[in-house]
């Protein structure tokens, strides 16, 4: 071996190992990209504490609100990429790209882990007239145009309503929310129509409050098996909102390793699984590469959506 070769080993890779044998030495923030109070968050408060006990080291929630959630991906993306900043996508990171709301895409991350998915759910405001779908379906094509939907533009609670759309052969009325709690607000307020949540509004739809229509699995959930499908309703729309963790590009590879293997221990802890019931979420866990193939596929999938809705924009 040459003096020159031993002298880039001894100063270039050591620092990093050490570094890697190091981290973390100080707490890790995660980004949330909504306000608190929303699916997000709620998803990763209990998450946190199970991560921060795989990788012995506190870690913070730091919501980040704005922009449909580029304000979040934004701070994230410029932060040092050294693994104490970490990111809270879901699929919102590839519609707001593809529609132009935002100049921040998946791969200016690096995938850490997927934790949970939660199916979407076509939500109704008790003051509207509709029994089901059917009743809407029918009022939508009556009166084009007219039907509002609380959504966050070019986001999840876009696409969801505009799927169903594109499949039914109808035309919403849209009103632009951040995020899902002004979202429910404004729904249970009677101030708009229609909006996309889940199965975390059951207690609300059994008070009253609210009205599932229709929800976006391939079969009935067994939480709300009362609920019927768009499937079996003739609307071809599965649709759920998937949500990992990522890290801003160029963060070391020993890094990412020990940041994947906490997240596979903490994935597995009962208590985040209950809280995950508790959300009508169900756990899903995919490691860094697999993370890495579904984000690569779903941007597709985005790109593809937005194009077909026309809505693309890049």
């Amino acid at each position: 071996m040459s003096k020159l070769l031993a002298a880039i080993i001894a100063f270039g890779l050591f620092p990093a190992a050490g570094f890697a044998a190091t981290y973390p030495d100080r707490p890790v923030k995660v980004v949330v990209p909504w306000a608190a109070g929303g699916d997000t968050d709620n998803i990763f408060r209990p998450f946190a504490p199970a991560l921060q006990k795989h990788l012995g080291q506190t870690v913070v929630i730091a919501n980040v609100g704005g922009a449909s959630g580029t304000k979040g991906a934004k701070e994230a993306k410029d932060a040092p990429p050294d693994g104490y900043t970490l990111y809270v996508p879901h699929e919102y990171i590839h519609s707001t790209y593809y529609t132009g709301v935002a100049d921040v895409q998946y791969s200016d991350f690096e995938p850490i882990c997927m934790i949970a998915s939660t199916p979407s759910v076509l939500t109704a405001s008790p003051k509207t007239p509709w029994k089901d779908a059917k009743d809407l379906i029918a009022d939508a094509k009556a009166r084009p145009g007219q039907i509002s939907v609380g959504a966050t533009l070019a986001s999840t609670s876009h696409f969801f309503p505009a799927l169903i759309e594109k499949a039914a052969g109808i035309k919403f009325k849209y009103v632009s929310y951040e995020g899902l709690a002004p979202r429910m607000n404004a729904i249970l307020g009677g101030h708009t129509d229609l909006t996309d949540s889940n199965l975390t509004q059951k207690g609300k739809v059994e008070a009253g409050q609210l009205k599932f229509l229709a929800i976006a699995t391939e079969k009935r959930h067994p939480e709300m098996p009362s609920v019927p499908t768009l499937k079996e309703l003739g609307i071809n729309v599965v649709y759920d909102v998937n949500r990992g963790l990522m890290a801003p590009k160029g963060t070391p590879a020993a890094v990412l390793a020990r940041l994947e293997s906490s997240c596979a221990l903490a994935a597995k802890e009962p208590a985040f699984a209950e809280a995950m019931k508790l959300q009508g979420t169900a756990v899903r866990y995919l490691d860094r590469k697999g993370y890495a193939a579904w984000l690569k596929q779903t941007d597709d999938e985005n790109r593809a959506i937005s194009k077909d809705l026309g809505l693309l924009k890049r």
